[in-house]
């Protein structure tokens, strides 16, 4: 369809071009292997052009493409002036995934702290202090805690 023929589909549906909202399934899948959770990290931190992510990601043309389009469609990423950035939805995204890195990173201290919470034998004191001396995440510390 030609640019006339968007412009009067615009028109009929009162000026705005349709939204696709992406599902959480969507943007987990988008994000859910090794390679594209890489392009979806090196995009974050740098706003890449497509040379610089193929050269450091070491993905075929083919590999990429796919991985880069289903960021996209998921509403992570965008693309402008041939670099990528994340888009709000994609930084919003990025944030959990730290979050989630975090909490990886400190498995055996909430290993812990579930052993402890199951055994029912702490004041609500002696486990906000157990908590603050194994996690020094605070983010991490709000969400154990309730905050």
């Amino acid at each position: 369809m030609g640019s006339k023929g968007k412009r009067e589909r615009r028109k009929r549906e009162g000026g705005r071009a349709n939204i696709r909202i992406p599902s959480t399934a969507n943007i987990l899948k988008a994000i859910s292997d090794d390679k594209s959770l890489d392009l979806f990290k090196i995009i974050a931190f740098e706003n890449p052009d497509s040379d610089t992510l193929l050269s450091r990601t070491k993905l075929t043309r083919k590999q990429y493409y796919y991985r880069i389009a289903d960021l996209i469609k998921a509403g992570l990423v965008k693309r402008k002036y041939g670099k990528y950035f994340l888009s709000t939805t994609g930084k919003v995204v990025h944030n959990y995934h730290t979050i989630i890195e975090s909490a990886i990173n400190n498995y055996g201290a909430l290993k812990a702290i579930d052993s402890l919470e199951s055994s029912n034998n702490l004041s609500q004191e002696e486990y906000i202090n157990v908590v603050n001396t194994l996690i020094d995440n605070n983010k991490i510390k709000n969400i154990i805690l309730g905050l």
